[in-house]
């Protein structure tokens, strides 16, 4: 591995080569919680204001944060000393008159930009169904393939963030693209695992939405998998992955993530870490909206960093070191 990247994911992660990063990249859909929460619009400032305060309180807390750069740049210098900065480089949202959920890249942003504005690591969300139309996954394929080989020109770490969907099935939240998850995950890691890609941590769903599983505090009374097999999924997922992988909250609650985290952790599987926003400080929405940026910091100061540490210390049990997928750690050269 070279310097670069195996210094930069270091960056990211804690002396045990696990990665806590906290996720406050959100844009258009923080902005309309904070709006839904208040009653009226909420302005640049106002998003800023909110990214620096979790920034401040739960970097402490945290390996690496993760932020924007249309909204969030200035908050990172709020960041505790030694924590990894992971930056978004891709567009936020897509276009829903377009089929297939294409991305799009921050046009006045490149690899060297992001770098120079402190990034230890490139971060890409993707919207991929890997069984579209093949038209639409060459587009998505080629896509990756440059940001990677962008990454690597600069010698810097590519965090790809692929997101499950299929159009066709609906509600990716819903019963029917439930039981059909696992499969999807699977496929996506083990496609985004192949060297052309050039990717060096995937950022992943957990291969179940935890609502339908049986036996567990989280489950709505609707069955898409016994939790036998939800433990099954967890190794099979987890057995496609080439690239370290770490898990995402996808903006469930602090106490079912953690519940989905034990799961991965009775599942024995190598996850690395997790990139966690939502789960940690989404509760303190109404708190900012209502009652300003003090009744925020005093929440985060107390729920939050509550949350945080809960997810660490299931973290410290479960999480494997990021190189564990090589079987050792790695060589630099």
């Amino acid at each position: 591995m070279s310097k670069g990247k195996y210094t930069n994911i270091q960056a990211c992660a804690d002396q045990k080569g696990v990665i806590a990063a906290a996720a406050m990249d959100q844009r258009g859909s923080l902005r309309q919680a904070i709006a839904k929460a208040r009653g009226g619009e909420v302005s640049d400032a106002e998003l800023l204001e909110f990214k620096t305060a979790v920034t401040k309180i739960l970097t402490p807390h945290a390996s690496a944060i993760l932020m924007d750069v249309e909204y969030g740049l200035p908050a990172i210098e709020a960041r505790a000393p030694g924590t990894g900065v992971l930056l978004a480089y891709e567009k936020s949202g897509y276009d829903t008159n377009v089929k297939g959920r294409l991305p799009d890249l921050l046009p006045e942003w490149s690899v060297r930009r992001l770098v120079e504005a402190g990034a230890n690591a490139i971060k890409i969300l993707l919207y991929y169904n890997p069984f579209d139309d093949p038209h639409i996954n060459r587009i998505k394929h080629a896509y990756i393939e440059r940001i990677g080989a962008e990454c690597a020109g600069l010698d810097v770490p590519f965090f790809l963030e692929p997101i499950a969907y299929d159009d066709n099935l609906g509600n990716e939240k819903g019963f029917e693209f439930a039981k059909v998850k696992p499969k999807y995950v699977a496929a996506y890691m083990e496609e985004f695992s192949k060297e052309r890609y050039g990717v060096d941590v995937l950022k992943v769903e957990l291969p179940f939405n935890i609502t339908f599983v049986e036996g567990t505090s989280a489950f709505g009374g609707t069955a898409a998998y016994t939790r036998a097999q939800a433990l099954a999924d967890l190794k099979a997922t987890a057995s496609a992955a080439g690239k370290p992988f770490i898990y995402l909250s996808a903006g469930v609650s602090d106490a079912v993530f953690r519940e989905s985290l034990e799961l991965a952790a009775e599942a024995g599987v190598p996850f690395s870490g997790v990139l966690c926003g939502r789960a940690t400080w989404q509760d303190g929405i109404p708190a900012y909206a209502k009652q300003g940026v003090q009744a925020l910091e005093d929440w985060l100061a107390d729920r939050g960093v509550q949350n945080i540490e809960s997810l660490n210390q299931v973290l410290a049990k479960a999480a494997k070191p990021w190189w564990t997928i090589y079987g050792a750690e790695p060589v630099v050269g």
